[in-house]
């Protein structure tokens, strides 16, 4: 980890995204709108769900922050919820949730997944 994990970022779980994206293929002419929960989490939260979740610590490596990193990242979606009529319905610890019960139920297929 890159600095104290206090930073936060904008996770968002894939299904909401997937809906978004199909919420945006009808004609809407040309138009930038952002995607994500909208609800910043810490690293260090982020590591303690996955814990909680998989029943596991997790062996973090802390480095120093990189200079160009960002404190907190956070997706404006107004504009999703506005045209699109989006709105995220996942929250991290459901969507860490899902991903650890998916990973479990999938371990042969994604253990054949190269980096």
């Amino acid at each position: 980890m890159l600095g104290d994990g206090e930073q936060e970022r904008d996770f968002t779980y894939v299904d909401d995204i997937a809906a978004g994206t199909v919420s945006a293929t009808r004609n809407l002419g040309f138009e930038v709108i952002n995607l994500g929960s909208g609800n910043p989490v810490s690293l260090n939260r982020l590591i303690e769900t996955v814990e909680r979740k998989t029943g596991r610590r997790a062996e973090v490596v802390r480095l120093p922050p990189h200079p160009s990193d960002v404190r907190r990242t956070r997706a404006d979606i107004g504009k999703a919820r506005r045209i699109l009529g989006w709105e995220p319905s996942v929250d991290i610890e459901t969507g860490i949730g899902n991903s650890v019960a998916w990973y479990r139920a999938n371990r042969d297929l994604a253990a054949g997944v190269e980096l």
